[in-house]
């Protein structure tokens, strides 16, 4: 049984040392590219327009964003088996596991509170437009 068990571990090993080029990547384009766009789109402007143009570039951004998201946890359900192994030889590789799938679960959850701030602010922005609009058109009306 020892054995075996030893065996399961060295294909884990294996396995992760194949998927962990996966990781490498996702997490690579999340620091390098990712982070720097979610900070970009904290600061939306001021004009329904400029909002609306802001985002259109997100929702590209997202798609993309999305794709890596998706990756990484596809990558991450393949290491699933590796919570029953406890051993010192596999502690390492658990410990690099846990800081991708850190990684990945805060990314993802960013990407979406900005997408959820951007849709929110807009839709806010276009009541607001409807309100100042409804306005206007009373102060002609009662000019007339």
């Amino acid at each position: 049984m020892l054995s075996n068990k030893r065996i399961q571990e060295l294909e884990l090993v294996m396995e992760f040392e194949k998927v962990e080029e996966c990781f490498k990547e996702v997490s690579s384009w999340i620091e390098n590219v990712g982070r720097k766009r979610l900070k970009e789109t904290v600061n939306l402007d001021d004009s329904l327009e400029m909002l609306l143009q802001a985002q259109k570039q997100f929702r590209e951004f997202d798609l993309v964003a999305s794709e890596y998201c998706r990756r990484g946890q596809e990558a991450l359900k393949k290491m699933d088996r590796w919570e029953d192994f406890s051993s010192v030889d596999v502690h390492s590789y658990r410990v690099k596991l846990q800081t991708y799938k850190d990684q990945l679960e805060d990314f993802c959850t960013q990407l979406d509170e900005n997408r959820h701030q951007i849709c929110e602010t807009v839709r806010l922005y276009e009541f607001f437009d409807k309100v100042r609009q409804s306005i206007c058109c009373m102060e002609e009306g009662v000019k007339s």
